[in-house]
């Protein structure tokens, strides 16, 4: 199955434990998302990054909640982001982490990708139930 739409994310700088050597930031933030389309809800979640000194490079990890109605179930459950950028050309995996659903979505399963046209998110999440 395949849910598609919109999103607006807000990022918030947090206190870290570390900020980084040798010219490497080191950065922590929250993440607050509302999803519009076939999956509509919030999600809130923590950030983890890495900027290095070479212009473009980079790479961060993510973990968001996200509570809503995808189709017409109801339910929640975690995404977890892996995402790099090599001097400017990105990759970035979101998958659902297992047994993470809940209420109606127990047994998700999936991907979401993630492209920005106009400075507006848009998703894909291509996904299974059961």
């Amino acid at each position: 199955m395949q849910a598609t739409g919109t999103f607006t994310v807000t990022l918030n700088p947090q206190e870290g434990y570390t900020t980084g050597v040798d010219g490497i930031k080191l950065g922590r933030m929250s993440i607050d998302k509302a999803f519009t389309g076939e999956l509509h809800g919030i999600s809130q979640g923590e950030m983890l990054s890495a900027m290095t000194t070479v212009q473009g490079s980079a790479g961060y990890v993510a973990i968001e909640q996200v509570t809503g109605t995808l189709g017409d179930k109801k339910g929640s459950f975690v995404l977890q982001h892996f995402g790099t950028m090599d001097q400017g050309k990105d990759r970035l995996t979101l998958e659902v982490v297992p047994d993470s659903g809940s209420g109606e979505l127990v047994g998700l399963s999936g991907s979401m990708s993630i492209r920005i046209e106009n400075g507006v998110h848009h998703y894909q999440f291509d996904y299974q139930l059961g």
